[in-house]
């Protein structure tokens, strides 16, 4: 991923207001992103629990997400759709994302387990290990993985639309 300014990512959201969007906690530490690794940005909101946001690039530009789940965890084990790294507690939670446009403003929304930390990409790359949960052993090469991560974070963002 390309790295992004606090200008690109409030511009990019397409599930909030403009005003929700101006106001929301943006990354202090965007100029020490590992960017080479990553397929999107997602950060949790410090002051709002339960919140977070991702913000990856298409064809048509960026695209932000704001997103929420239940804190606390299940205290399962559970694997995230979108890199498919196991996790105990609360590191998998349903994160829920209000539909684009007009479906979303009468209050649909959809959702998928995914990291709560969202890092899927460190972890997909093996930077990043679960507490203590695990990756299984594949065959597939890391740009298998890659894109596997990429195709479903598209596959869960087609829907927003849909």
């Amino acid at each position: 991923m390309e790295p992004v300014t606090e200008r690109d990512i409030r511009s990019s959201f397409v599930n909030c207001s403009k005003g929700d969007a101006k106001r929301l906690p943006v990354p202090r530490d965007l100029d020490d992103r590992p960017w080479d690794d990553l397929d999107f940005l997602g950060w949790s909101d410090p002051s709002l629990p339960g919140r977070c946001y991702l913000v990856t690039p298409s064809d048509d530009g960026l695209v932000g997400v704001a997103l929420r789940y239940e804190t606390g965890g299940s205290g399962r084990t559970q694997m995230c759709a979108i890199c498919l790294t196991s996790h105990t507690g609360g590191g998998v939670s349903l994160l829920t994302a209000a539909k684009a446009g007009e479906s979303g403003r009468r209050g649909n929304s959809i959702g998928t387990y995914m990291c709560t930390d969202l890092a899927c990409s460190l972890y997909a790359r093996g930077i990043k290990k679960p507490a203590l949960g695990n990756r299984y052993r594949e065959d597939l090469t890391l740009e298998a993985k890659i894109d596997r991560v990429v195709v479903n974070l598209n596959a869960f963002l087609t829907r927003l639309y849909a």
